[in-house]
């Protein structure tokens, strides 16, 4: 198998029945999506991530998850298991049932719970709020690490945990392989800088599917942890594929004429709907059943869902869902 570092994980949604009971059958249905051979040769699975709407599942509910990932992927392509709760001994926990049902890495979320963390952390000043965490998680599974570096935003770095912290908390857990990159475009370029002067190999994880275009031409997409392979898959990998190729022509094509980019732009332009739009996106692509989310997540507005749904028709992505449905609860 390829360097675990080196792959582009699909952080999956999770799809939800009428009851708000996880869906296992279309969950399941979904991972085989990912396991088409061109995609299963190149990626990987995060199975609870945040699109995966980790902070409201229970601990027997996130082990579930993973366990259905694990099997599903029958050692196809490596499964990395989200690790989060609101106490350092509950991600132990998290972390210690993801590896029992098999997963070949962990995810790690960053603490949140009160104020002192959700919004006025200052990672640089200590960043031992979040490390002292990462090293209890680590001693207890020894596992390799992708990180998801959420930190108060700052001017100069955006939403990512700033880079003397960065380079600190990587110098100090060695199974740290792969760095997600949450930043603001001006934090990122001084992230790859960060990371590529570390002793060893940490992996530069493009993580928004919009930024995509850039790392490529910059040379610094070692891999990906991102939501957008659920709705983006194929145009996707053709754009990293042409890239690779040093065919510019055709990923520009790919990503401006193709309309790849806009698609991205949309998803991503407002923070507070991402996750509910890569749900829609999912099931307006038929991957998921519907695109039910756990309040208090929300509810799709229409005019988002036809706007994805037209997107998506002019990337050429199929769509299986009419986007002239009720945006209601039922969805």
């Amino acid at each position: 198998m390829t360097d675990l570092s080196r792959r582009y994980y699909a952080a999956l949604v999770l799809p939800f029945d009428e009851n708000g009971t996880i869906d296992e059958a279309g969950y399941r249905d979904l991972v085989q999506y990912f396991l088409q051979e061109r995609f299963r040769s190149v990626g990987g699975l995060i199975a609870n991530p945040d699109p995966g709407e980790i902070y409201y599942l229970t601990r027997e509910e996130k082990h579930r998850v993973a366990e259905i990932a694990v099997r599903e992927a029958a050692g196809k392509m490596p499964v990395f298991g989200g690790v989060f709760d609101l106490t350092t001994e509950g991600c132990v926990n998290c972390a210690l049932d993801a590896k029992e049902a098999g997963v070949d890495g962990l995810f790690l979320l960053p603490p949140a719970g009160c104020i002192d963390l959700v919004t006025m952390w200052n990672a640089e000043k200590y960043p031992e709020y979040w490390l002292d965490q990462i090293r209890a998680i680590d001693a207890a599974a020894n596992l390799p690490i992708i990180t998801h570096p959420v930190a108060a935003p700052t001017p100069q770095w955006g939403l990512g945990v700033p880079g003397d912290a960065a380079r600190l908390i990587c110098r100090q857990v060695p199974n740290i392989i792969g760095w997600k990159m949450i930043y603001n475009y001006d934090g990122q370029r001084k992230m790859w800088k960060i990371l590529r002067s570390l002793e060893r190999h940490v992996s530069i994880m493009a993580a928004g599917g919009g930024l995509f275009h850039e790392f490529l031409a910059h040379d610094v997409l070692d891999g990906t942890v991102s939501g957008s392979w659920n709705y983006g898959l194929e145009p996707m990998l053709d754009h990293i594929a042409a890239w690779r190729e040093n065919d510019i022509v055709k990923a520009r094509r790919i990503w401006v004429e193709g309309g790849l980019r806009e698609l991205h732009e949309f998803i991503y332009s407002d923070y507070s709907r991402l996750h509910l739009r890569y749900k829609v996106a999912a099931w307006l692509r038929g991957l998921i059943p519907n695109c039910r989310m756990r309040p208090p997540m929300p509810v799709p507005k229409q005019e988002e869902i036809e706007t994805i749904g037209r997107l998506l028709k002019a990337a050429d992505i199929p769509v299986a869902q009419s986007s002239r449905q009720s945006s209601g609860r039922s969805l």
